[in-house]
């Protein structure tokens, strides 16, 4: 209500503003009595458009409220029909929004039973071995063996091996080579610490022997290695673990040698590197497994038992030690 008076009594103001300038008068009492009565009609128009703006266009103040002002005063005629023009046109005629692209929906619930399960799963309840070994399609063994990329390479490299007996020239070609790219890094690592070892003096050698025992390590427990081969890869791994103790090196580097030594069937030498291990302060959690290993070897069965049982609670319920403790506790 306020709005449509101040608007009126513009109207008004401006008319008599303009009716001002053909008074016979004196040029200057026009000119004073034209500016006074434009300034407020422009002041009632001001008002009544900022009281009729949105609550998010009155601010920031007085910045605002000044330049609806400005541009009615300081452009003549022009200016006040401009702001008349453009403001109440897009007050009382807003455009239309556009229609709504989405439609908001509630959770669903839960279906009532199972849904239908596919016909031929990509992966069988058995596991991917039962998958190269009895699935038909050759799509879906190729599907097996790239799930293996997620696996620890210990657990992959015998379903690689396995498919490389696979009737499919895709799946045998994929098998070979990502057992491949595997021995590949493996032995490319060796060969970078080879080349590093002849560049370092005696003294600085620990390290690098250490890391070269612990990659040919990785080629005969990962089973990338046989016969002959794997013969020669722990003998390696065993003469650069030496050295490495020789050097200085302990800790994990006795875990490794004693496990290599174990490998080899040298049980005497393994059990003195893993007590040495121990005096090391290497934890027992590490150790106790390989001790358990070597009890089983030398026959001592009624070791075991206690061993797997002295094992931290969360080693002894996860795989494979959880099978191990429920049988031995089951004799």
């Amino acid at each position: 209500m306020i709005s449509k008076w101040l608007f009126s009594g513009a109207v008004l103001l401006e008319a008599g503003s303009w009716a001002s300038l053909w008074l016979d008068a004196p040029q200057l009492h026009q000119l004073l009595v034209f500016t006074f009565s434009h300034g407020i009609a422009c002041l009632m128009l001001c008002g009544a458009v900022w009281l009729l703006l949105p609550a998010r266009y009155r601010a920031p103040l007085p910045w605002s409220p000044l330049f609806i002002f400005s541009l009615a005063f300081f452009v003549p005629v022009i200016g006040t029909l401009g702001v008349v023009a453009s403001i109440f046109p897009a007050l009382y005629l807003p455009r239309k929004r556009d229609k709504q692209a989405w439609q908001a929906v509630g959770i669903p619930d839960l279906p009532f039973r199972a849904q239908a399960q596919t016909r031929t799963p990509i992966f069988a309840d058995g596991g991917l071995q039962d998958v190269l070994r009895h699935a038909p399609n050759p799509d879906q063994r190729l599907a097996a063996l790239l799930a293996t990329r997620r696996m620890p390479g210990k657990d992959a490299v015998p379903i690689l091996k396995l498919a490389l007996g696979d009737p499919s020239d895709d799946v045998r070609l994929l098998a070979y080579s990502m057992l491949d790219k595997q021995e590949s890094d493996i032995n490319l690592h060796i060969q970078m610490a080879l080349e590093q070892l002849a560049g370092v003096s005696p003294r600085m050698a620990g390290p690098v022997h250490s890391m070269l025992a612990r990659w040919y390590w990785e080629l005969a427990y990962l089973g990338l290695a046989q016969g002959s081969v794997l013969e020669h890869v722990l003998n390696q791994a065993s003469e650069h673990a030496e050295q490495g103790l020789a050097a200085g090196e302990g800790g994990e580097l006795l875990l490794l040698a004693g496990r290599i030594a174990l490998e080899r069937g040298e049980n005497e030498r393994a059990e003195a590197l893993l007590h040495e291990a121990e005096r090391n302060g290497l934890g027992a959690a590490q150790l106790l497994p390989f001790h358990a290993e070597l009890a089983f070897e030398a026959g001592r069965y009624h070791e075991i038992p206690g061993l797997l049982a002295s094992l931290p609670e969360k080693t002894r319920q996860r795989p494979p030690f959880a099978e191990l403790v429920r049988s031995w506790n089951e004799q």
